[in-house]
């Protein structure tokens, strides 16, 4: 590992250090969420129909989850600083591109850009902290990079609903401009240029092939619904194009000694166990945002400041469940606490199939508090599980995974609930109108509806429909966090190494 000195080599620099690092992980984790709250200002805007808004979501994580594994290799070979202020220009960019997009292509092409140039920056900037500071720092640093991480995704709504009513749907991504400003000349600044240790060389044909199955089953899902499934031949073609890329990278896997990640990971039960839980946490976490801002906008007819707001408990109590458990004595159990997380969350979202048009606000933060604090206490608890028992040298290749397996749960998430949302909407909405006649009850009295009269009973029963399908969608995160729950039973309780 070869560095250069830094010309601010001084607690000063250090503090700066830290502080970009803290930013660059927060700008990127904000931008997952901020077009939360505003989808129907960019909606119309753009003249986006409704199975594509799901693709603001999806296209930023799938492109960041894709781009992530190769930090490592990219820091070993052009040096952390570089890959760092080279990251930190191109999401410059792609900012100004997501404002500039005037079609749903272009705002779609620019948010992969975006997510593609964001994703070393979190994985990068928790390696450079981890460098920084000495290792007795590294406990609380690994915390506060987390809970920074998370206050990233949880403020967004909030953040993005008010500067969607205020100054328009643009600003959403100028807010991010500034933080560019500063982190770019600070990393430039103090950030002594040091390169990674090589690794094994990069497996190329791995990462392509894995990369490959990924990103065909997201386009299957994304743009399934739209070209009618396996009528389209694109659908055809994308679902080839993932089953062949999956195909590949498992033989590839079980006929390499070393590859792309690396199969003696899955050897160890409690990392591949968490793993699979990490990514029911990611099928909720995201998806429940990306349901509820929209239900409490198009469905309830709250402002998007206002349904940003009611997004902050659920973020608030997130934070304070997993600052709480980071903190949790050892003698507690980890086992104990994945399993009262997932109970919780379960229970929030068995909360939520509750809603209704005649409720207020507060259902909605008494179920994401709760669903918060059952996902909070999860992340710390799940980490230790999983890296409790895992080799040391693996460690660097697990956190990649791990980081994945969350990623992935939300991206995906995202495009099932959409799916099953569209269609419920659809299946639902002929089930409630079957029986609506121009001659019924109502006309009796006055005469056959009108036009407008028959357009406004399709526009509310429409709505219920929505509804109902919304609620299906909560019921549906419900019960992939019910069929993960058993897998805690069959962790281990893990050494004491971390």
């Amino acid at each position: 590992m070869s560095s250069s000195p830094a010309p601010g080599a001084t607690a000063f620099g250090h503090r700066v250090i830290v502080a970009a690092a803290l930013l660059a992980t927060y700008m990127q984790a904000v931008n997952i969420s901020l077009p939360n709250a505003a989808v129907l200002h960019i909606q119309g805007s753009l003249s986006m129909t409704d199975d594509e808004i799901g693709w603001v979501f999806t296209s930023y994580i799938a492109a960041s989850a894709i781009v992530m594994p190769l930090m490592h290799w990219l820091a070993a070979r052009f040096g952390r600083k570089t890959v760092f202020q080279t990251s930190i220009v191109l999401f410059g960019v792609a900012l100004v591109l997501d404002t500039l997009a005037t079609t749903p292509l272009q705002f779609v092409a620019a948010r992969i850009f975006q997510g593609a140039a964001g994703g070393t920056l979190a994985p990068l900037s928790m390696a450079i902290l981890l460098d920084e500071l000495p290792p007795l720092r590294h406990g609380r640093i690994g915390m506060v990079w987390s809970v920074t991480s998370l206050l990233g995704i949880l403020s967004g709504p909030g953040i993005g609903g008010w500067l969607s009513e205020t100054c328009g749907w643009h600003a959403l991504f100028w807010f991010s401009l500034p933080m560019v400003a500063f982190i770019l000349p600070a990393m430039g600044l103090y950030l002594p240029e040091k390169k990674f240790a090589k690794g094994p060389p990069l497996d190329v044909f791995g990462l392509l092939t894995f990369t490959l199955g990924v990103a065909g089953l997201q386009m299957l899902l994304d743009r399934g619904e739209r070209l009618e499934w396996f009528a389209s031949t694109e659908i055809r073609v994308e679902a080839v194009v993932s089953a062949l890329g999956f195909y590949l990278y498992i033989v590839h896997a079980l006929t390499r000694r070393e590859h792309f990640l690396n199969k003696a990971l899955f050897r160890d039960r409690n990392f591949g166990l968490s793993a699979i839980i990490f990514f029911a946490f990611g099928f909720v976490l995201l998806p429940t945002l990306a349901l509820t801002s929209p239900m409490l906008e198009e469905l309830l007819g709250y402002p998007a400041d206002t349904a940003g707001y009611l997004t902050i408990p659920r973020g608030a109590a997130l934070i304070g469940a997993l600052m709480l458990t980071w903190r949790a004595p050892r003698v507690i159990d980890n086992r104990l606490l994945v399993a009262v997380g997932m109970a919780l969350v379960i229970y929030a979202n068995w909360r939520m199939l509750g809603y209704s048009p005649l409720m207020d606000g507060m259902p909605v933060m008494v179920a994401g508090a709760l669903q918060g604090a059952g996902l909070g206490m999860m992340m710390p608890a799940l980490t230790r599980e999983a890296f409790g028992t895992l080799d040391p040298k693996f460690r660097a290749e697990g956190t990649v995974l791990f980081n994945l397996s969350r990623l992935y749960g939300s991206t995906i998430g995202v495009a099932i609930v959409q799916i099953y949302f569209y269609n419920n909407t659809q299946a639902i909405h002929l089930a409630l109108a079957r029986h609506l006649r121009p001659y019924g009850v109502a006309a009796q009295a006055s005469g056959p509806l009108a036009g407008p009269a028959l357009g406004a009973i399709n526009e509310m029963v429409t709505g219920q429909a929505a509804l109902i399908a919304v609620i299906g969608q909560f019921k549906l995160l419900m019960l992939v966090m019910l069929a993960a729950s058993p897998l805690v039973l069959f962790l281990r309780k893990p050494r004491q190494r971390l």
